[in-house]
């Protein structure tokens, strides 16, 4: 596609930039992964109204915000009220995770991350996540880092050989992935001490980031919660970091059993 018909400008840490009411719209048909859609306040006309419903049939985040907002996101200049901001790498599918574990004779081993808006962090578990073979990465659609090359920098390359799955809701998941055999482990200072508790099987490691922790919806949908012994004056790991020692305990189960 002709670059003057789709003003794209390259992002160093955000993957695709897409400006441009046509350009957005042929963003959205042509199977683009779209991350989060930036709408000017008050555009309301036919062709904002048609992007839109391109991103409500695909579940696109949505957030209006003002003309000067756009302006200072835009380096052309010619946004027209709209600005879709594309993943750098395509999402997983959950099932093809799935496939993953049973065509290696393993049990499931998921991480799904609560809140980690933070790309060095995601980046980061994304590479825990491949070292301790793990077979993918859940992350929600809102209040989440996307697939950015930011992301991709932090992993070390493995994002390359890692899914990553977006999903809408992270407790509908949890919900559908219990009824197909696994069960759900939460990091929270609050929980059972890890070494307490068995965390073998089919399993899926949830966490959250180091300020609000895990979302109490989501805590409660898991079927344990687990802390992390601390000795130190201060009370929080950095995300990446718990996400690290919950996941080598696993390990350490699991090659145990």
């Amino acid at each position: 596609m002709p670059h003057k018909q789709r003003d794209i400008e390259e992002q160093g840490t955000d993957g695709l930039r897409v400006e441009g009411r046509n350009a957005v719209i042929e963003a959205f048909r042509s199977g683009s992964t779209i991350d989060k859609l930036l709408v000017q306040d008050g555009c309301k006309d036919g062709p904002v109204q048609t992007i839109l419903r391109e991103a409500k049939k695909r579940d696109t985040v949505v957030q209006f915000v003002s003309k000067e907002r756009l302006d200072q996101l835009s380096e052309t200049g010619r946004h027209q009220g709209v600005i879709a901001m594309t993943a750098a790498y395509r999402y997983a599918e959950i099932e093809d995770m799935l496939e993953a574990a049973r065509a290696k004779g393993e049990a499931p081993f998921l991480m799904l991350l609560d809140n980690i808006e933070d790309p060095h962090n995601l980046g980061a578990i994304i590479r825990t996540a491949n070292l301790v073979g793990a077979h993918g990465v859940i992350i929600p659609k809102r209040r989440a880092a996307g697939l950015t090359a930011t992301v991709a920098k932090a992993s070390a390359g493995a994002l390359y050989h890692t899914p990553v799955a977006k999903v809408t809701n992270l407790t509908s998941t949890i919900r559908d992935l219990k009824e197909q055999g696994m069960w759900f482990v939460c990091a929270d200072m609050g929980g059972t001490t890890m070494y307490e508790l068995d965390l073998t099987g089919p399993i899926g490691l949830v966490v959250g980031n180091e300020g609000e922790g895990v979302s109490k919806l989501v805590r409660e949908n898991c079927d344990f919660v687990a802390s992390i012994p601390m000795k130190g004056d201060i009370d929080s790991l950095n995300a990446s970091v718990a996400a690290g020692v919950m996941a080598y305990e696993i390990v350490r189960q699991r090659m145990k059993g």
